[in-house]
């Protein structure tokens, strides 16, 4: 435990970084009169990618970031930045409703959930060195030129990564599932799979599927990562920060996320099991 990033590490890093909070990105300028055009998800598509390639070049002097040759190899290779201290940071962005910008609304509602992908793993961490870097931004009137808006930082935060993946994983075995394979695969018990542990019944660790109808005791946990689901108090703090307007009330990030949720194939498991 002594060879982990320590919580001393994360302040003086979450000190150097702080000079982020308020930085709009004003390469990402959209017209107010297109932005009713557009759902939250659909601006978050745009913005991530952009951002996550900005920050590093942003006029701040001592911020100590530069981007990370990624130690995957992927088009979304891990690590995504080095710091000067010699600490390694993931990125991930937090979207925050702005209810004085008119915007579409999805017919479906969805979650733009950032995720600690199955990428990521006891098996690339360096528990001494990785920290996962949260932003929190919003899109806001530019206050140079009132016909557009621009993503404008508003908080972040920084966790161990170690503490995140390992909470993570946890969670999907403390639930019933497993890894398959050398940590590649993270699975979920399926209908079957739970009627043969209430029966005492042996499950077929052997295999899995991806969906319900393949008949497998395990399927891919298409969940797996969503930071709103990583039971780590830290992490959970400071995402109920931020909360969604539903008409005149509050309600937040987290119980917003949970009713809105898209119904994906795990949810309509949990249905078919009721």
């Amino acid at each position: 435990m002594s060879n982990r990033i320590s919580s001393d590490d994360l302040a003086e890093l979450k000190d150097q970084l702080k000079p982020l909070i308020g930085q709009r990105f004003r390469s990402l300028s959209l017209p107010i009169v297109a932005i009713a055009a557009f759902e939250p998800s659909q601006i978050g598509t745009i913005v991530g990618s952009l951002m996550d390639a900005l920050i590093p070049h942003l006029d701040i002097k001592g911020l100590g970031l530069e981007k990370h040759e990624g130690i995957l190899g992927e088009r979304e290779g891990y690590p995504d930045y080095k710091h000067e201290s010699g600490k390694r940071l993931e990125l991930k962005l937090l979207y925050v409703d702005n209810p004085d910008l008119k915007m579409k609304k999805p017919p479906t509602p969805r979650e733009p959930s950032a995720r600690l992908t199955q990428k990521v793993t006891v098996k690339n961490v360096d528990p001494e060195l990785d920290a996962m870097l949260l932003i929190a931004y919003r899109i806001e009137v530019d206050d140079r030129n009132p016909d557009s808006a621009v993503p404008r930082i508003i908080d972040l935060e920084l966790f161990s990564m170690i503490e995140l993946v390992e909470a993570r994983d946890k969670r999907m075995t403390d639930g019933g599932g497993r890894w398959f394979g050398n940590y590649e695969t993270p699975t979920i018990l399926s209908n079957i799979g739970r009627n043969k542990v209430t029966n005492g019944t042996a499950l077929d660790t052997g295999i899995y599927g991806r969906k319900e109808s393949e008949g497998k005791d395990f399927n891919e946990d298409t969940n797996f990562g969503k930071l709103k689901r990583i039971p780590h108090p830290k992490l959970q703090k400071f995402l109920t920060k931020y909360k969604l307007p539903i008409g005149i009330e509050q309600i937040s990030l987290d119980t917003v996320v949970d009713e809105l949720l898209e119904i994906d194939e795990n949810d309509l498991q949990n249905e078919e099991r009721d």
